[in-house]
């Protein structure tokens, strides 16, 4: 395929879009920024995952005269992107470490040669003389900066390489430059525009809204046993991800996950290299594997079909949490974003704030962007529009969340928390030194310990006051008092308990405590059929969405088509959605073409596909039985 001659009309967009791609129609912004780019503009696009964000600059690549190149911070991902582009007939190509000199010498003559449409480059492989000259030589059609929240150096995934790359302006002052990203607060919209020299950019900001995914938080209890029955309930052989803070977590949770027949693997940057592509290489390519993760994992992953995301460990902000569980559900069928949430994981995050050896500046955001997502993690309110209102997007109750399915019993909670605060005041008073929360319960419960009487706090006048509530109640009191500052935890001395000056308007009766109830403590484990009886599980939801649930001759067909797509990527050494997405084969399954050009009807498949796969597509369509 070559470029177009020049900036081209929405006609010839269009046609792209349909001949190469597949698709109908563009959707959302996604005209207005194309045209936007093809005509030389600069642009800024937050738009989420699975909004289509590749397209914005792939086919103002393809209108342009020259090269587009795409900056891009992940190198596994490069290779799923590039493979995809080749199988629509789009000459594209990568550079970054994994390629030996001879492949990237071939790569680097062929941009010097006008040979590719795109390439794909890592930021510190740009930033080289060699890259830097390389693309002096060129005809250079658009710079696509992508997961461009990476400048932020409050953010999540910050890299260092994109504070330089404001050099691409410096250098190339005529070449547009579009930077996208799904994750980007109104903080780190500004440093995106500041340190990329973005400040005469359009911006393009579509919803935040990922609508398909179901947002549920728990209150951790037996955190394992709860993600068992989570995964082997509602999200049996699908593919999901679960997040965990350290690897020694990823390692046990994996065994564990495997040891009850969920096939898992582990990832973390413990493991030697070949062990982590083996792992990611086996997720993207086989179906329902789960993979289980420290952060380190899923950045830029192209997965469509991953079911559900899952935390064992509370992010530390906001936009780690939605681009996390934005992993989920890239194909737009209905998926699961789904954590355990506990006091420890307060004590955990606030601990890392304060033993940060980062500035004081650091330190306070980080604490605003932790109180965020306490606040998000304890709402009883819609979770969706929590969530919108921290991207300052107004939205109304989703109907699908936790909360809105099963609205939480509000809590006015002022009275135990008093009695808590009181009572971690009485036993320091009494010993001349604090201790951790679950003596302190086990004082307000009246449990005679051994360890409380060896201390006499039996005698104390908070013993035994708060017996009529549970250790979990009690467990969620004192993590809305340690998520509100009203007490801290001193990590110095065991993690004894501390009263803040803020806690002295509560004993004084100058503020309440509002919260939600916590729920009872846990039975024996139920039955997956009694769980799937409390509503339609993620996948159901989708079967009943898409009308085919009754259909056994189009579940027929489209498990045979999946049979095909799997078999024709191991042919060709690619991730079977490389071939077609799930949704493009389910509209195979329920359209049945009989013809090509029936066949080209259907969204996703483009002109290169239907030469490559239309006959076998027609073939195995004939000869399954209606």
């Amino acid at each position: 395929m070559t470029a177009g001659a020049a900036p081209s009309t929405d006609r010839d967009a269009l046609a792209i879009l349909n001949r190469v791609f597949g698709y109908a129609s563009f959707r959302g912004p996604q005209r207005q920024i194309v045209a936007h780019v093809a005509a030389g503009g600069d642009a800024l696009v937050l738009m989420p995952t699975g909004g289509g964000k590749s397209l914005c600059y792939q086919i103002p690549a393809l209108l342009r005269d020259g090269i587009g190149v795409v900056i891009s911070p992940l190198i596994a991902l490069m290779q799923d992107q590039v493979d995809a582009l080749r199988e629509l007939g789009v000459r594209a190509a990568f550079l970054n470490s994994s390629l030996g000199a001879r492949e990237a010498a071939a790569v680097e003559r062929a941009v010097a040669a006008g040979e590719l449409d795109l390439l794909y480059v890592a930021p510190e492989r740009l930033l080289t003389p060699r890259c830097l000259e390389l693309l002096e030589s060129a005809k250079l059609a658009l710079f696509a900066i992508d997961e461009a929240h990476c400048v932020s150096q409050w953010g999540h995934d910050f890299r260092p390489e994109y504070l330089q790359l404001a050099v691409l302006h410096e250098r190339w002052p005529q070449v547009p430059r579009i930077a996208l990203t799904a994750t980007a607060d109104a903080l780190t919209r500004r440093e995106i525009v500041e340190k990329l020299a973005l400040q005469s950019a359009r911006e393009f900001v579509s919803s935040f809204d990922r609508p398909n995914i179901r947002y549920r938080i728990v209150e951790k209890i037996d955190p394992k046993r709860q993600l068992l029955d989570f995964v082997a309930g509602a999200h049996a052989g699908e593919a999901g991800i679960v997040y965990c803070a350290s690897r020694a977590k990823v390692e046990d949770t994996a065994h564990w996950l495997s040891a009850h027949g969920i096939a898992a693997l582990p990832y973390h940057a413990g493991l030697d290299n070949a062990t982590r592509s083996t792992h990611q290489a086996r997720f993207l390519r086989e179906d329902g594997l789960v993979m289980v993760a420290t952060i380190a994992f899923g950045m830029g992953i192209d997965k469509p079909d991953v079911r559900f995301v899952a935390h064992l460990d509370m992010p530390k902000s906001v936009e780690g949490y939605y681009q996390e569980t934005g992993r989920a559900g890239r194909d737009g069928e209905p998926a699961e974003a789904w954590m355990a949430y506990g006091l420890a994981d307060v004590v955990q995050q606030r601990r890392l704030i304060e033993q940060s050896e980062a500035d004081d500046a650091y330190k306070r955001v980080a604490s605003a962007k932790l109180d965020a997502m306490l606040g998000l993690a304890e709402t009883i309110d819609c979770r969706r529009v929590r969530l919108l209102a921290y991207f300052g997007e107004a939205s109304s109750a989703c109907g699908n969340c936790d909360n809105c399915l099963e609205p939480p019993q509000p809590w006015d909670a002022t009275e135990p928390a008093r009695k808590l605060l009181s009572c971690i005041y009485r036993i320091r008073q009494a010993s001349g030194f604090g201790f951790g929360a679950q003596h302190v319960i086990a004082v307000l419960r009246g449990q005679a310990s051994e360890r409380v009487r060896q201390h006499r706090h039996d005698a104390l006048s908070t013993f035994g006051i708060g017996a009529d509530l549970s250790e979990t109640e009690w467990r969620a009191v004192l993590r809305q008092l340690i998520a509100q500052g009203l007490v801290s935890v001193d990590h110095a001395r065991h993690q004894v308990l501390v009263l803040t000056d803020a806690s002295r308007a509560l004993l004084r009766g100058e503020r309440t405590l509002q919260m939600r109830r916590p729920k009872a403590e846990p039975g024996r484990r139920a039955g997956r059929g009694a769980r799937r009886t409390r509503g339609e599980s993620a996948n159901e939801s989708a079967v009943s969405q898409a009308g085919t649930g009754g259909d056994t001759v189009v579940e027929t067909l489209f498990e045979r088509l999946k049979q095909w797509r799997r078999a024709a990527a191991s042919e060709r050494g690619v991730p079977p959605y490389v071939i077609f997405h799930d949704t493009t084969l389910r509209g195979i399954a329920e359209r049945r073409p009989a013809t090509l050009a029936e066949l080209a009807g259907v969204s996703g498949v483009g002109e290169k596909k239907l030469d490559a796969y239309g006959a076998q597509l027609i073939d195995l369509i004939g000869s399954t039985a209606p």
